[in-house]
């Protein structure tokens, strides 16, 4: 059976070292960090959540370079949240978090934009959120880094700096729900499969940006990420 118009291209993230990661699903975990859930005014350990962008809301920057993203409609609060975001290599359905490290191929470094003025109006009303969360560029990520290169990432600094002001700084040993707790959260509700990508939350000081700011994100082993909002 023939097509009636081409397909779009596959979406895909450059790797160090070469060779790029094929992407399937792109998942997310809200308010995993204690100090954010608090900031955005929630109290501590809750069942996880999730929720997903598509795919093609990656905005892939290679390593050594500036992303540009541009400032998105119908918004008057774009936040950034700088997160560590897990590359699965090898899929399943109720892995269990001793057996996650199996499963994971690699880490970057990402951004989740937020319409934050979009997403609280949603949830004022008791509406899904996507129109906060899953617009258009509203993902940019890092280069891929096998854990062949870095190991299993269980502690380091995460930060982000705007125009060269610090902003957000935590540390992933501070997850509320660790990498592997979360495969094991999503894996029971989704079968994974290899391409997934999960953006594990983000720490205290999210915030807004405006047109010509400069973000520059990094988590201690991966190195850093650049983007400028046009």
């Amino acid at each position: 059976m023939s097509l009636v118009f081409a397909p779009p291209a596959a979406v895909t993230v450059p790797c160090t070292g070469g060779g790029a990661f094929p992407v399937h699903r792109v998942y997310c975990v809200g308010r995993n960090y204690l100090e954010h859930a608090q900031e955005m005014g929630h109290s501590g350990r809750e069942p996880p959540f999730f929720f997903m962008k598509p795919a093609d809301a990656l905005v892939p920057v290679p390593e050594g370079e500036t992303g540009v993203i541009d400032y998105p409609t119908l918004t008057a609060n774009l936040h950034h949240e700088i997160e560590l975001v897990v590359a699965i290599g090898r899929g399943g359905s109720g892995i269990r978090a001793a057996d996650a490290p199996a499963h994971l191929w690699g880490y970057a470094v990402g951004l989740d934009m937020t319409r934050r003025d979009l997403q609280n109006e949603m949830k004022k009303q008791g509406r899904p959120w996507e129109i906060g969360k899953a617009f258009e560029q509203s993902a940019p990520i890092g280069p891929v880094r096998p854990m062949a290169q870095c190991g299993e990432l269980l502690r380091g600094a995460i930060t982000l700096a705007v125009n060269g002001a610090p902003r957000q700084k935590g540390d992933l040993a501070d997850l509320i729900w660790s990498v592997n707790e979360t495969i094991e959260q999503l894996s029971a509700a989704w079968t994974l499969q290899p391409g997934d990508l999960i953006f594990t939350g983000t720490p205290a000081g999210v915030g807004a940006v405006v047109r010509g700011d400069l973000m520059e994100g990094a988590i201690e082993g991966l190195g850093a990420l650049k983007v400028k909002v046009r």
